[in-house]
């Protein structure tokens, strides 16, 4: 059951780390505040650390991770896409980014509690990922 829970759970922090960089991605080549701008490539260089362990874990259980839904994938990108045709500001890209941390936290804190049997490792690189969600969502506030 620990092993099983395990690679679930990393199997979801795995998707929520891609998805996070690919939102990141969609949105930095509109941002004009230079301080905004290095919130979020900050959070995306944590983000790409924490693959770097993930994958490392995951390989240990000969597992290949898990992409971001493509429907979700495909309807954030297509929000962003909206959105910022209409409002490339960058309060915009602060409102789709808070959006984005708090659907991530949501989700990553029902998966920390459904694999509960999830050995330590993986469940803190779940909540350093949740962490990391949240502070961004709270450095750009400022921006709201």
């Amino acid at each position: 059951m620990i092993e099983s829970d395990t690679i679930k759970l990393l199997r979801e922090c795995d998707a929520g780390v891609k998805m996070g960089v690919s939102s990141i991605d969609d949105v930095l080549r509109f941002i004009r505040s230079d301080k905004l701008k290095s919130y979020l490539t900050e959070c995306k260089h944590e983000h790409e650390k924490l693959k770097i362990e993930i994958n490392e874990l995951l390989e240990k259980y000969s597992d290949e991770g898990k992409d971001p839904n493509p429907i979700a994938k495909g309807m954030s990108k297509m929000k962003t896409n909206v959105k910022m045709g209409l409002d490339d500001s960058d309060e915009t890209i602060a409102d789709l980014m808070t959006d984005g941390c708090n659907m991530g936290v949501k989700s990553l804190n029902r998966y920390l509690n459904e694999y509960e049997a999830a050995d330590e490792v993986s469940k803190d690189i779940c909540k350093r990922l949740i962490n990391l969600e949240e502070r961004l969502a709270i450095d750009i506030r400022q921006y709201l």
